[in-house]
C-alpha cells in the first residue's frame, strides 16, 4: 500500500535501525485514521492473535469467541476432541453465530436456524430441499488457523502463516522456567479496561521500566530493579527480575513458589503481553485491542492452579486492578493527548549498553516491528 504518511515527512527526524541513534516513530503513527486502518491488513490479519485459554475449550461443544478488528472468530472443541477455529459468521446471510463463551450441542444461527457441527459442517438448513443445485458442502464454515501454546489459544487469519511456536524461539522455555506448572493452570477471570489511547502507546509503556521508579512505587518495592533486564528476541521480548525486593511489599505479600523470582513479563507481537508474578503459580495475558485510532480495550485474563484464586493470588490480582493498571492507564492517556500536541512529534530512545531497567531498547524493537510491517520508510540513509 502506497500511503505517503508512512514515509519521512517534513519535520520528521529519522527512525533508524540502531536504537542508540534513532528517534521515535512520528506522532501520527499513534492517531492517524489512515495508518490505523492500514494496520488491520498489514499487522492484525497476518499475525497470531490471543483468543483465550485451552481450559475454556476443554470439553466437546465448548467455545470461545474473539474479535480481531471487524473479523469475529470462534474456537471450539469438536466431538472428536479436536480444537478448531472458524469465522464466526453464517454462510447463508451473514449473521454472527456465537457470542462470548459457553457450551452447546450444536451451533444454530439465530437468524434462520441453519445448524452447524463444531467441525464446521452444515448439518441442516430449513426449506432448502427444493432449492435447485443446493449443496450443503458448499456452506461449511470457513476455517481459521488455531494453535495452543503454554495453554494459550491463538488464532491467525493468514492460512499460510508459520506456526506460532516456530516463530517464538525460546519463549516457551522461558515461560516454563518461571512457571514450571504452567500446564496445570486454568482460566480464573477476565478484567477489562477501556483506555483512551492508541494500542501502541500501551505496548510502548509496557516495554520499559524507565518510568517505574517515578510512577510505580509499589512495583519497585516488590521487584529488585537491579536484577531487572529486558532482552529482545525476534517477535517477542522479555523483561524479568531475578529476585524480589521484598516478600512483604506495598504491592502484595507472598510466599516464594517453586521458582523464586521478582517478576517475569513478555511482550508478544503484535499486541499481547504475558505476566508471571512471584509466589503461587500464576500466569496472565494482558492484550491491547484497537477499537479506534486513539482508543483501545485491554483484557487481562488470569490463569491459576485449578482455576481457583487463593488469597495470595487475590491480593496480587487486586494490586493489578486497583493500583498498577490505573497508574499505567493514566500515564498512557496523558501520552495520547500529548501525541496530538503541535508541540510534539518525536523523542529519542534512552538506551544503555547494560540493557538495564532504565533502557528503552525494547520500545524501539517494537516500533521497528510496526514500521517494518506497515512498510514505512523513515530512514533516508537506509537501503530501500
Amino acid at each position: 500500500m502506497n500511503l505517503p504518511l508512512l514515509n519521512l515527512m517534513p519535520g520528521d527526524a529519522p527512525f533508524r535501525a540502531d536504537p542508540a541513534e534513532s528517534y521515535t516513530l512520528p506522532a501520527r503513527f499513534y492517531h492517524d485514521p489512515e495508518i490505523w486502518a492500514h494496520e488491520k491488513e498489514a499487522i492484525f490479519y497476518k499475525t497470531w492473535n490471543y483468543a483465550g485459554h485451552v481450559s475454556q475449550v476443554a470439553e466437546p461443544g465448548q467455545f470461545l469467541t474473539v474479535r480481531i478488528h471487524e473479523q469475529n472468530i470462534f474456537v471450539a472443541r469438536t466431538r472428536t476432541g479436536e480444537l478448531r477455529a472458524f469465522y464466526n459468521v453464517c454462510p447463508h446471510r451473514g449473521h454472527e453465530l456465537l457470542s462470548g463463551t459457553g457450551k452447546k450441542n450444536i451451533i444454530t444461527c439465530p437468524y434462520h436456524a441453519w445448524a452447524f457441527d463444531f467441525d464446521g459442517t452444515l448439518k441442516s438448513a430449513r426449506n432448502t430441499e427444493e432449492v435447485k443445485g443446493f449443496k450443503r458442502e458448499e456452506f461449511s464454515l470457513r476455517p481459521v488457523q488455531v494453535e495452543v501454546f503454554c495453554g494459550l489459544v491463538l488464532v491467525n487469519l493468514d492460512p499460510g502463516a508459520t506456526p506460532f511456536a516456530e516463530q517464538m524461539g525460546d519463549l516457551e522455555k522461558e515461560i516454563r522456567h518461571f512457571v514450571p506448572s504452567v500446564d496445570d493452570l486454568q482460566f480464573a477471570q477476565r478484567d477489562s479496561y477501556d483506555v483512551k489511547a492508541n494500542w501502541k502507546v500501551m505496548i510502548d509503556n509496557f516495554l520499559e521500566c524507565y518510568h517505574c521508579h517515578p510512577a510505580h512505587k509499589d512495583f519497585v518495592d516488590l521487584v529488585d530493579m537491579d536484577s531487572y533486564r529486558t532482552v529482545t528476541c525476534g517477535l517477542y521480548s522479555s523483561q524479568c527480575a531475578g529476585k524480589p525486593r521484598s516478600v512483604n511489599s506495598r504491592a502484595f505479600s507472598f510466599t516464594p513458589g517453586d521458582v523464586d523470582f521478582g517478576y517475569a513479563g513478555w511482550y508478544v507481537w503484535p499486541n499481547f503481553t504475558i505476566w508471571a508474578y512471584p509466589g503461587e503459580a500464576n500466569l496472565s495475558v494482558l492484550q491491547m485491542n484497537p477499537t479506534a485510532p486513539d482508543q483501545c480495550v485491554e483484557y487481562q485474563d488470569w490463569f491459576v492452579k485449578d482455576g481457583e484464586v487463593t488469597q495470595q493470588l487475590r491480593d496480587a490480582i487486586n494490586y493489578q486492578i486497583d493500583v498498577l493498571q490505573p497508574e499505567d492507564i493514566g500515564l498512557c492517556e496523558s501520552v495520547q493527548k500529548g501525541l496530538k500536541s503541535s508541540g510534539y512529534n518525536q523523542g529519542r530512545f534512552v538506551v544503555d549498553s547494560g540493557k538495564t531497567e532504565l533502557s528503552e531498547h525494547a520500545v524501539h524493537h517494537f516500533q521497528k516491528l510496526v514500521a517494518d510491517a506497515l512498510g514505512a520508510n523513515l530512514d533516508p540513509d537506509a537501503d530501500q
